[in-house]
Order: C-alpha cells, then structure tokens, then sequence
C-alpha cells in the first residue's frame, strides 16, 4: 500500500468514526480502549481517556460514559500528547521564495534584542491549519538572523496551533558559529566579544559610551537585562563541539538559562553539557556535513546525547515551516539509529514543552489538564501513521486543510478519469 493509499484509508476511518469535521466549542468525550501515551508513565493498553468541557478528568479502564458524552472506540490505537512543530516560523511565513510573506527576520544594521516575532505571528496562515491536521498541536515561533541582522536574532514565544493561543513566555535566540561570522565581523571570536559587550552595556545602562559605540537601544537593553535578572531562556544556535564549549563558559560565568539548538558536535561533549544542565534540540536527520561546523554530525547524535545523561528535545532545521511536518520522522530515525523509542517520543511531546516552560498545558497527559491529543492510526513515530483525532485547548480540531483539499480535489479526478 502506498503512502497516499494509507492516508486516504486512514481519513475513511476517521469519517467513520465522527471524527472529520469543524472544529467545535470545548469537547466532552469518551475515547475508548486505547493505548494512551502519557509520558508521565509506561504506555497503558486498554485504557479509556475521559474528556469533560475540553478537560481530562479521568483516565484509567472501564470507565463510564456520562449521559451526552460521546464514545469514540479507538480499537487499541495509539493516544499521545499533542506534537511538538519545533523551532518554527509557522504564521510567520507563507511562502519561502517570497519574501513579502516573510516576517520572522529583522535587517535594521543593529543588535536588537527586542525584535519580538510574535507580533507578526497570522493564526489564519495556511501552514497553522495543514500542521495541525497532521497532529502538530504546538510550537515555539523562532526569529531568524538574516545578513544585515546581527547575532541576537530576537525574541520567540510559544504558541498553540489552535489558531489562537500566544503563550506569555518570551525566548531570546542567539545565532553563533560559522553561518553567523558575517554579523560578527567575519569572526566568530568577535561573536563571543559582542555578546559580552551587550551584557555588560544591560547590566551597566549608565555607562558612559560615544552613542555610535553601543549595540542596543534603551528598549534592547532593558530586554536584555531582564533575561539576565530572571534569568530567561536564552536558545543558542551553534554546532561546533569548540563553539559549544564557549557556550557553556558564558552560561556558567554569566549565570544565563541556556539552550543549544543544532547541536551537530553536541555529542562529543555530551558529559559537559550533562554537567552544565544545558538541554540540546536537535535535527536526527544531520548526517553528512554540509559545512565545517558539521564534521562530526552523526545520526548517532541523539542516542549518544542521551546515553551521555543530555535532555534531548527534536526540531527539524532548514525550511522551518515546511519541514515541521516531518516532526515524527526525525524521532523515529533517530530511534532507528540509537534513541530508546520512548525517548524519542518524549523528545517531540514533553521534553520540549518541559524546557519552554510550558508543561503544564503541553506535552502530556494528566487528569486536571486541557485536552491536548492526538489518537493516531498506528505507531506516531511511522510515517505511514495519521491523525485520525486532534484535540488543542480542549477542542476538537478539524482535519481538513489545504492540502487535504487539494489531495481530494485530483483524487477525484483521477477516479472519475478527468485528470489532466
């Protein structure tokens, strides 16, 4: 059976069940026999989830069916926490060949810290609905640096792909290594002395400096110096091992909550950023090096960051809109070459949500919490599985997209022989 074959069978089984369709006010159901992934616990065959009002109050076998709840019987199927869409630009762009539709990068010469993508984040954009229809119910909205940008890319939140929900947190992102040497000089020893420099002008705003001398604004510092005050989670592009090891000298130095996203080299040190408490998000699918920072990127990375004691979370890199959708192949790639598969499941659900601080709402399931599931055809980490159910924010969500659309739409030619 080809994949398009099993996506239609899949979308035939969810019509049958009652699940295709709007999205509706907060839901109560009754999903039925199935093996419910909570990542608080081993994986419980035979387990019935509860929903009442768009919140899980009860989880466990054989439960009752309230009077007007509706039973959905999931045959054994899988139930997990809603998917994690990585380091995105889900809402913050449409097409990547066009650069009016692209709002996730700032070209203003200077280092603002400020620059805050959530403000241009579109909860209509196509991508939000085509990525939630595939199980991706939240990601991170991720500023870029771009040439005439500078190291600190910006500010990034997390966001509900329910096409409403901003979450409060603020992440900055700091773009470092070899990609980055052209907004540090053309060094990146210079990265590391800018970076320095903008602590020590937030920390000390009244220092006396020729205004042509400073990086930030008077917005940008006082940004900055909250991250360093609270401290706030700071995500460090960067892939070298020796890079990296910087990395963990100016966190531990500067006292900063760290994050390295990338990571290719990560494994070389993993003992390090184990003793470091510095979390890794990062792209299975890097294999072969595609510059010299990657020299040492193996498929290997993941399981070698875990064995080594590394909190190990997964985000595809490269086309942060498209890609996202391939979430669920990297896990389980990365546990076809290493990574425990509950690692790998945990690495696209409750490891990500746990280090954005969002845990509470994302990444597992628990009584007491709003519904956010997915029920799935098969095995998540098998790219021939689907969505059959999709619950954000306590809502059932549609399962119809663009795509869908458009699949519908020549399908139907081809079986009334009109295609062209």
């Amino acid at each position: 059976m080809t994949r398009f074959s099993q996506l239609l069978s899949a979308c035939a089984l969810g019509v049958m069940l009652g699940l295709v369709g709007t999205a509706s006010a907060a839901d109560s159901l009754l999903i039925r026999n199935a093996t419910v992934h909570t990542l608080t616990s081993e994986a419980r065959p035979g387990t019935d989830v509860l929903i009442r009002d768009g919140r899980i109050v009860e989880i466990g076998r054989g439960l009752a069916a309230p009077s007007g709840v509706r039973v959905i019987d999931a045959q054994g199927r899988p139930v997990t926490p809603g998917i994690f869409a990585g380091l995105s630009r889900i809402g913050l762009e449409e097409i990547g060949l066009e650069s009016t539709t692209g709002d996730h990068a700032q070209r203003l010469g200077q280092m603002r810290p400020e620059f805050d993508v959530s403000l241009a984040y579109n909860p209509a954009a196509m991508s939000v609905g085509v990525h939630r229809s595939n199980g991706l119910t939240f990601t991170v909205l991720t500023p870029g640096a771009a040439s005439g940008g500078s190291l600190i890319a910006g500010l990034g939140a997390p966001v509900s792909l329910d096409g409403s929900v901003i979450l409060p947190q603020r992440i900055l992102f700091v773009d470092l290594g070899g990609d980055a040497n052209d907004l540090s000089g053309g060094s990146r020893a210079a990265q590391f002395m800018l970076l320095r420099q903008a602590i020590v002008e937030a920390r000390a705003p009244n220092l006396v400096m020729v205004h042509d001398e400073r990086l930030l604004s008077p917005s940008g510092r006082q940004v900055l110096l909250d991250f360093l005050k609270n401290p706030g989670l700071i995500v460090f592009d960067v892939d070298r091992a020796a890079d990296i090891r910087n990395v963990i000298r100016l966190v531990r130095e500067e006292k900063l909550r760290a994050v390295i996203r990338g990571g290719s080299e990560a494994w070389r040190i993993a003992r390090e950023l184990a003793a470091a408490q510095i979390p890794v998000i990062l792209d299975p699918l890097v294999n072969l090096p595609d510059s010299f920072d990657d020299l040492g990127a193996t498929l290997e990375n993941a399981a070698r960051l875990r064995k080594g004691g590394v909190t190990v979370a997964i985000s595809l890199r490269g086309s942060e809109v498209d890609d996202a959708g391939k979430a669920r192949q990297a896990a389980g790639n990365a546990v076809a070459h290493g990574l425990p598969w509950a690692d790998g499941l945990a690495a696209i659900t409750r490891v990500p949500a746990e280090i954005f601080g969002i845990g509470d709402r994302f990444g597992s399931l628990a009584i007491g919490r709003t519904a956010d599931l997915v029920m799935w055809s098969g095995d998540p980490l098998e790219v021939s599985s689907a969505a059959l159910l999709v619950l954000t924010n306590g809502t059932v969500q549609s399962l119809d997209s663009r795509h869908s659309a458009l699949r519908d739409r020549y399908a139907e030619r081809v079986r009334t022989g009109t295609a062209r």
